[in-house]
């Protein structure tokens, strides 16, 4: 036998501002895809380093840093060395950094900005890292009270806003889009399942296909390809909430079978789909 460490994953759910998703994993070879969220990502690595690009950089966030991602910023991540890395990640939906930011207002009197902006994807803050490994546990506690979670959240997202928002608003992309992104982006969220050609897609949208995957990797960061992929994911990862057969969420999700879902599950999410059934049955 190897001393090699084994990878392990746990993700939770909770019901705190429309959904708080606790992930705390110790990933080896894990390769996530490129890919973005459509709410805030933030967690510390607790051992090892994790690479990333981010913004058009290639980032390394180290033991005892923070590293995050704001809504609609592609992203990928793996281990910056063979050691791999471990963290716990918070994965917040805009409306709780709202909530958090509104709250913050008004105890300094002042007008609400709206959804904070953090440029930096890697914030070396000891002390905020601290606050979220340990509020991460107490979070994973399904014996501790949801309003003392709900108060440890609300104090760690105002404390990290207070000190590392950038003093301009605006950095999520959300209703920027060009109009032809906006409608392609419509009709692969309406029709995910389909086969749908891109000649087909490009002329719903009003563009050549060549001019389409240019504006929509420049608004978005990723090919519609890689939307379509992350769309059918997600669905798929609603559905695993239920009691539907793994080959039929697969084939109802446009994935040509099982084995296809599980492969491009993990490599967005870090656990297979039957795992992650198991974690939202458990949980």
């Amino acid at each position: 036998m190897n001393g090699a460490p084994r990878e392990t994953s746990h993700v939770a759910t909770l019901p705190l501002w429309g959904g708080v998703d606790l992930l705390r994993a110790r990933f080896v070879t894990q390769s996530f895809s490129k890919h973005f969220h459509e709410g805030f990502a933030v967690g510390c690595i607790e051992s090892g380093a994790m690479r990333f690009r981010y913004r058009g950089e290639s980032l390394v966030a180290a033991r005892g840093q923070v590293n995050l991602v704001v809504p609609g910023e592609p992203h990928d991540g793996h281990g910056a060395d063979r050691d791999g890395w471990a963290y716990r990640m918070f994965y917040l939906k805009p409306e709780a950094l709202a909530a958090a930011a509104g709250e913050l207002a008004a105890r300094n009197r002042a007008a609400g900005r709206g959804l904070p902006h953090f440029r930096a994807g890697v914030i070396d803050d000891p002390a905020l890292a601290a606050r979220i490994r340990q509020t991460h546990r107490r979070l994973e506690d399904p014996g501790a009270p949801l309003m003392e979670k709900e108060c440890l959240l609300l104090d760690l997202l105002t404390g990290w806003i207070r000190r590392h928002a950038d003093d301009r608003a605006g950095g999520v992309r959300a209703g920027r889009e060009h109009r032809a992104v906006n409608l392609a982006r419509e009709v692969i969220e309406a029709r995910y399942a389909e086969d749908l050609p891109l000649f087909e897609l490009a002329r719903l949208a009003g563009l050549s296909p060549f001019h389409l995957v240019r504006v929509f990797e420049l608004q978005l960061g990723v090919t519609p390809h890689a939307y379509l992929t992350q769309t059918r994911i997600e669905r798929a990862r609603r559905r695993l909430a239920g009691q539907d057969r793994l080959a039929d969420i697969a084939m109802d999700c446009g994935f040509a079978d099982q084995a296809h879902l599980t492969r491009l599950f993990k490599r967005q999410t870090g656990v297979t789909p039957g795992k992650y059934r198991k974690i939202l049955q458990n949980s």
